[in-house]
Protein backbone atom coordinates (compact mmCIF):
# COMPACT_ATOMS: atom_id res chain seq x y z
CA UNK A 1 0.00 0.00 0.00
CA UNK A 2 1.31 3.46 -0.92
CA UNK A 3 1.45 6.46 1.40
CA UNK A 4 -1.82 8.14 2.33
CA UNK A 5 -2.57 11.43 0.55
CA UNK A 6 -4.66 14.27 1.93
CA UNK A 7 -6.61 14.24 -1.33
CA UNK A 8 -6.54 12.20 -4.51
CA UNK A 9 -7.94 14.23 -7.39
CA UNK A 10 -9.02 12.18 -10.40
CA UNK A 11 -8.89 14.08 -13.66
CA UNK A 12 -6.41 16.80 -14.72
CA UNK A 13 -8.79 19.12 -16.52
CA UNK A 14 -9.32 22.73 -15.40
CA UNK A 15 -11.31 21.75 -12.28
CA UNK A 16 -8.85 19.08 -11.10
CA UNK A 17 -5.79 21.23 -11.79
CA UNK A 18 -7.30 24.18 -9.94
CA UNK A 19 -8.15 22.00 -6.93
CA UNK A 20 -4.65 20.48 -6.81
CA UNK A 21 -2.90 23.85 -7.00
CA UNK A 22 -5.06 25.39 -4.27
CA UNK A 23 -4.66 22.40 -1.96
CA UNK A 24 -0.88 22.52 -2.44
CA UNK A 25 -0.92 26.26 -1.67
CA UNK A 26 -2.89 25.48 1.50
CA UNK A 27 -0.06 23.20 2.61
CA UNK A 28 -1.70 19.83 1.91
CA UNK A 29 -0.40 16.85 -0.04
CA UNK A 30 -2.67 16.19 -3.03
CA UNK A 31 -2.10 13.63 -5.79
CA UNK A 32 -3.54 14.38 -9.22
CA UNK A 33 -4.30 11.35 -11.41
CA UNK A 34 -4.87 11.65 -15.16
CA UNK A 35 -5.80 8.79 -17.47
CA UNK A 36 -4.38 10.43 -20.61
CA UNK A 37 -0.87 11.60 -21.46
CA UNK A 38 -1.47 15.31 -20.86
CA UNK A 39 -2.93 17.92 -18.55
CA UNK A 40 -5.89 20.06 -19.60
CA UNK A 41 -8.90 17.82 -20.19
CA UNK A 42 -10.96 18.72 -23.26
CA UNK A 43 -8.98 21.96 -23.61
CA UNK A 44 -5.84 19.95 -24.37
CA UNK A 45 -7.53 18.65 -27.51
CA UNK A 46 -9.21 21.88 -28.60
CA UNK A 47 -7.23 23.65 -31.38
CA UNK A 48 -9.74 26.50 -31.71
CA UNK A 49 -9.24 29.98 -30.25
CA UNK A 50 -10.94 30.56 -26.91
CA UNK A 51 -13.28 33.54 -27.41
CA UNK A 52 -14.98 33.18 -24.03
CA UNK A 53 -12.25 33.33 -21.36
CA UNK A 54 -11.21 36.92 -20.51
CA UNK A 55 -7.57 35.99 -19.81
CA UNK A 56 -7.14 33.84 -22.93
CA UNK A 57 -6.74 36.47 -25.65
CA UNK A 58 -5.15 34.91 -28.73
CA UNK A 59 -4.97 31.47 -27.12
CA UNK A 60 -6.34 28.15 -28.29
CA UNK A 61 -7.61 25.48 -25.94
CA UNK A 62 -4.27 23.73 -26.39
CA UNK A 63 -2.44 26.90 -25.33
CA UNK A 64 -4.60 27.16 -22.20
CA UNK A 65 -3.88 23.51 -21.36
CA UNK A 66 -0.14 24.15 -21.66
CA UNK A 67 -0.51 27.07 -19.26
CA UNK A 68 -2.33 24.83 -16.79
CA UNK A 69 0.43 22.23 -16.98
CA UNK A 70 3.09 24.88 -16.40
CA UNK A 71 1.31 26.35 -13.36
CA UNK A 72 0.70 22.87 -11.96
CA UNK A 73 4.39 22.03 -12.26
CA UNK A 74 5.32 25.30 -10.56
CA UNK A 75 3.00 24.48 -7.65
CA UNK A 76 4.91 21.29 -6.84
CA UNK A 77 1.73 19.18 -6.69
CA UNK A 78 2.32 15.50 -7.47
CA UNK A 79 0.86 14.39 -10.83
CA UNK A 80 0.62 10.94 -12.40
CA UNK A 81 -0.17 10.90 -16.12
CA UNK A 82 -1.24 7.78 -18.05
CA UNK A 83 -2.78 6.53 -14.81
CA UNK A 84 -6.43 5.54 -15.25
CA UNK A 85 -8.40 4.73 -12.10
CA UNK A 86 -10.09 1.34 -11.95
CA UNK A 87 -12.20 1.91 -8.84
CA UNK A 88 -12.59 3.88 -5.62
CA UNK A 89 -13.86 2.19 -2.46
CA UNK A 90 -14.39 3.22 1.13
CA UNK A 91 -11.56 1.86 3.27
CA UNK A 92 -12.26 -0.31 6.30
CA UNK A 93 -11.81 1.61 9.52
CA UNK A 94 -10.81 0.49 12.99
CA UNK A 95 -12.51 2.08 15.99
CA UNK A 96 -9.44 4.24 16.51
CA UNK A 97 -9.49 5.43 12.90
CA UNK A 98 -13.20 6.17 13.14
CA UNK A 99 -12.62 8.27 16.26
CA UNK A 100 -9.92 10.28 14.49
CA UNK A 101 -11.87 10.75 11.28
CA UNK A 102 -13.32 14.12 12.21
CA UNK A 103 -9.79 15.54 12.32
CA UNK A 104 -8.14 13.68 9.49
CA UNK A 105 -10.95 12.97 7.03
CA UNK A 106 -12.30 9.72 5.68
CA UNK A 107 -10.21 6.90 4.30
CA UNK A 108 -10.56 5.76 0.71
CA UNK A 109 -8.66 3.26 -1.39
CA UNK A 110 -8.07 4.13 -5.03
CA UNK A 111 -7.01 1.36 -7.42
CA UNK A 112 -5.05 2.91 -10.28
CA UNK A 113 -3.01 1.66 -13.22
CA UNK A 114 0.44 3.24 -12.93
CA UNK A 115 3.53 2.15 -14.89
CA UNK A 116 1.56 -0.87 -16.13
CA UNK A 117 0.81 -2.05 -12.60
CA UNK A 118 -2.46 -1.93 -10.70
CA UNK A 119 -1.69 -0.40 -7.33
CA UNK A 120 -3.78 0.77 -4.37
CA UNK A 121 -3.30 4.19 -2.83
CA UNK A 122 -4.99 5.69 0.21
CA UNK A 123 -6.54 9.13 0.65
CA UNK A 124 -8.39 11.03 3.31
CA UNK A 125 -10.54 12.63 0.60
CA UNK A 126 -11.30 12.01 -3.07
CA UNK A 127 -12.15 14.58 -5.74
CA UNK A 128 -13.87 13.41 -8.93
CA UNK A 129 -12.96 15.74 -11.80
CA UNK A 130 -13.11 13.40 -14.77
CA UNK A 131 -15.38 15.57 -16.87
CA UNK A 132 -17.49 14.23 -19.68
CA UNK A 133 -17.35 12.14 -22.82
CA UNK A 134 -19.30 12.59 -26.03
CA UNK A 135 -22.69 10.89 -26.11
CA UNK A 136 -22.79 7.95 -28.55
CA UNK A 137 -25.08 7.59 -31.53
CA UNK A 138 -27.28 5.17 -29.60
CA UNK A 139 -27.68 5.63 -25.84
CA UNK A 140 -25.56 3.15 -23.90
CA UNK A 141 -24.01 1.67 -27.04
CA UNK A 142 -20.46 2.57 -28.06
CA UNK A 143 -20.03 0.85 -31.41
CA UNK A 144 -17.78 2.46 -33.99
CA UNK A 145 -18.33 2.60 -37.74
CA UNK A 146 -16.01 3.75 -40.53
CA UNK A 147 -16.96 7.28 -41.55
CA UNK A 148 -18.86 8.05 -38.34
CA UNK A 149 -17.20 10.45 -35.88
CA UNK A 150 -18.48 10.81 -32.32
CA UNK A 151 -18.09 14.20 -30.65
CA UNK A 152 -16.18 17.40 -31.50
CA UNK A 153 -12.47 18.11 -31.16
CA UNK A 154 -9.31 16.61 -32.64
CA UNK A 155 -11.01 14.08 -34.90
CA UNK A 156 -12.81 16.85 -36.77
CA UNK A 157 -9.70 19.03 -37.04
CA UNK A 158 -7.66 16.14 -38.43
CA UNK A 159 -10.30 15.23 -41.02
CA UNK A 160 -9.91 16.31 -44.65
CA UNK A 161 -13.34 17.58 -45.71
CA UNK A 162 -12.45 18.54 -49.28
CA UNK A 163 -15.32 17.58 -51.58
CA UNK A 164 -17.19 15.55 -48.94
CA UNK A 165 -20.90 15.38 -48.22
CA UNK A 166 -21.27 15.60 -44.44
CA UNK A 167 -24.20 15.05 -42.06
CA UNK A 168 -24.05 16.62 -38.61
CA UNK A 169 -26.40 15.11 -36.02
CA UNK A 170 -27.51 17.31 -33.14
CA UNK A 171 -29.22 20.61 -32.47
CA UNK A 172 -26.78 22.26 -30.05
CA UNK A 173 -24.01 24.83 -30.44
CA UNK A 174 -21.47 22.21 -31.54
CA UNK A 175 -23.47 21.19 -34.59
CA UNK A 176 -23.92 24.74 -35.85
CA UNK A 177 -20.37 25.89 -35.07
CA UNK A 178 -18.87 22.81 -36.72
CA UNK A 179 -21.09 23.33 -39.78
CA UNK A 180 -19.23 26.60 -40.41
CA UNK A 181 -15.85 25.01 -39.82
CA UNK A 182 -16.56 22.06 -42.12
CA UNK A 183 -17.78 24.30 -44.93
CA UNK A 184 -14.69 26.49 -44.56
CA UNK A 185 -12.55 23.36 -44.95
CA UNK A 186 -13.90 22.57 -48.40
CA UNK A 187 -16.89 20.28 -47.77
CA UNK A 188 -19.09 20.07 -50.85
CA UNK A 189 -22.24 19.84 -48.79
CA UNK A 190 -23.14 19.83 -45.08
CA UNK A 191 -26.54 19.14 -43.52
CA UNK A 192 -27.62 19.43 -39.89
CA UNK A 193 -30.20 16.97 -38.55
CA UNK A 194 -31.77 18.02 -35.26
CA UNK A 195 -34.78 16.71 -33.38
CA UNK A 196 -34.95 20.20 -31.90
CA UNK A 197 -32.72 23.26 -32.17
CA UNK A 198 -31.08 24.34 -28.90
CA UNK A 199 -28.13 26.29 -30.30
CA UNK A 200 -27.66 29.99 -29.65
CA UNK A 201 -29.41 32.26 -32.12
CA UNK A 202 -26.22 33.83 -33.47
CA UNK A 203 -24.92 30.38 -34.47
CA UNK A 204 -28.21 29.31 -36.03
CA UNK A 205 -28.43 32.54 -38.03
CA UNK A 206 -25.18 31.76 -39.83
CA UNK A 207 -26.43 28.45 -41.27
CA UNK A 208 -28.74 28.43 -44.32
CA UNK A 209 -32.21 27.13 -43.43
CA UNK A 210 -32.02 24.83 -46.45
CA UNK A 211 -29.21 22.89 -44.75
CA UNK A 212 -31.07 22.31 -41.45
CA UNK A 213 -33.60 19.49 -41.05
CA UNK A 214 -35.62 19.61 -37.83
CA UNK A 215 -37.65 16.64 -36.61
CA UNK A 216 -37.26 12.85 -36.28
CA UNK A 217 -34.66 11.23 -38.53
CA UNK A 218 -33.34 7.72 -39.19
CA UNK A 219 -29.63 6.93 -39.21
CA UNK A 220 -28.08 3.88 -40.88
CA UNK A 221 -24.47 4.15 -39.66
CA UNK A 222 -23.10 1.14 -41.54
CA UNK A 223 -24.16 2.67 -44.85
CA UNK A 224 -23.65 6.30 -43.74
CA UNK A 225 -27.26 7.14 -44.60
CA UNK A 226 -29.48 9.68 -42.85
CA UNK A 227 -33.17 9.87 -43.80
CA UNK A 228 -32.41 8.05 -47.02
CA UNK A 229 -29.57 10.39 -48.06
CA UNK A 230 -26.06 8.96 -48.44
CA UNK A 231 -23.10 10.86 -46.98
CA UNK A 232 -19.34 10.48 -47.03
CA UNK A 233 -19.13 11.29 -43.33
CA UNK A 234 -21.50 11.46 -40.35
CA UNK A 235 -20.58 13.50 -37.27
CA UNK A 236 -22.52 12.80 -34.09
CA UNK A 237 -22.79 15.84 -31.81
CA UNK A 238 -25.29 14.76 -29.16
CA UNK A 239 -23.66 16.57 -26.27
CA UNK A 240 -21.96 15.06 -23.24
CA UNK A 241 -22.37 12.56 -20.44
CA UNK A 242 -20.52 12.12 -17.14
CA UNK A 243 -17.63 9.66 -17.06
CA UNK A 244 -17.03 8.28 -13.58
CA UNK A 245 -17.89 4.59 -13.62
CA UNK A 246 -14.96 3.87 -11.28
CA UNK A 247 -16.92 5.30 -8.32
CA UNK A 248 -19.77 2.79 -8.68
CA UNK A 249 -18.81 1.05 -5.36
CA UNK A 250 -19.51 4.32 -3.52
CA UNK A 251 -23.16 4.35 -4.66
CA UNK A 252 -23.20 8.12 -5.14
CA UNK A 253 -26.43 9.98 -5.82
CA UNK A 254 -26.93 11.25 -9.38
CA UNK A 255 -29.27 13.83 -10.85
CA UNK A 256 -31.91 12.71 -13.33
CA UNK A 257 -29.71 14.05 -16.16
CA UNK A 258 -26.95 11.58 -15.26
CA UNK A 259 -24.53 13.93 -13.52
CA UNK A 260 -23.23 13.49 -9.97
CA UNK A 261 -25.27 15.31 -7.31
CA UNK A 262 -23.29 17.60 -4.99
CA UNK A 263 -23.82 20.06 -2.17
CA UNK A 264 -24.03 23.57 -3.61
CA UNK A 265 -21.65 25.18 -1.11
CA UNK A 266 -18.95 22.51 -0.80
CA UNK A 267 -19.11 20.30 -3.94
CA UNK A 268 -19.32 17.29 -1.61
CA UNK A 269 -21.24 14.29 -2.95
CA UNK A 270 -23.65 12.06 -1.02
CA UNK A 271 -20.58 10.20 0.28
CA UNK A 272 -18.77 12.27 2.98
CA UNK A 273 -15.20 12.96 1.97
CA UNK A 274 -15.90 12.58 -1.77
CA UNK A 275 -16.24 15.69 -3.91
CA UNK A 276 -17.25 16.13 -7.56
CA UNK A 277 -16.30 19.21 -9.58
CA UNK A 278 -16.43 20.48 -13.12
CA UNK A 279 -18.55 18.98 -15.85
CA UNK A 280 -18.87 15.54 -14.23
CA UNK A 281 -21.25 17.25 -11.79
CA UNK A 282 -22.53 20.10 -14.00
CA UNK A 283 -22.64 22.34 -10.95
CA UNK A 284 -22.51 25.49 -13.10
CA UNK A 285 -22.56 26.36 -16.78
CA UNK A 286 -19.78 24.22 -18.24
CA UNK A 287 -16.70 26.21 -19.25
CA UNK A 288 -13.05 26.62 -18.25
CA UNK A 289 -13.71 29.54 -15.88
CA UNK A 290 -16.45 27.82 -13.87
CA UNK A 291 -14.35 24.64 -13.71
CA UNK A 292 -11.50 26.62 -12.16
CA UNK A 293 -13.93 28.05 -9.61
CA UNK A 294 -15.28 24.58 -8.79
CA UNK A 295 -11.76 23.42 -8.00
CA UNK A 296 -11.38 26.26 -5.49
CA UNK A 297 -14.72 25.41 -3.84
CA UNK A 298 -13.66 21.80 -3.30
CA UNK A 299 -10.18 22.79 -2.09
CA UNK A 300 -11.65 25.15 0.52
CA UNK A 301 -14.11 22.48 1.67
CA UNK A 302 -11.32 19.91 2.00
CA UNK A 303 -9.21 22.41 3.92
CA UNK A 304 -12.11 22.85 6.36
CA UNK A 305 -12.63 19.09 6.65
CA UNK A 306 -9.00 18.21 7.29
CA UNK A 307 -8.35 21.01 9.77
CA UNK A 308 -11.64 20.76 11.70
Amino acid sequence: MQKKYDAVIIGAGPAGVSCAIWLKQFGFGPLLLEASDRVGGLSARNPFFDLWTPTAAGQTGIDIARGMASQLEASGAEVWLNSPVKQVVKGAETDRESHARSKHGSQFIISVWHHDQLIDIQAHTVVIATGVKARPLNAGQYESWPGVLIGPGEKIVQQDFTGLNVALLGGGDNAFENYEYIKSRGARQAHIYARSVRAQKQFVARVPLSDVFVGPYLVEPNAKIVNGHAYDLIIVLYGWEAQATFVAPLALKYHANGFIATDHDTAQTSQPGVYAIGEVAQRMHPCVVTAFADGVVAAKAIQAQLTD
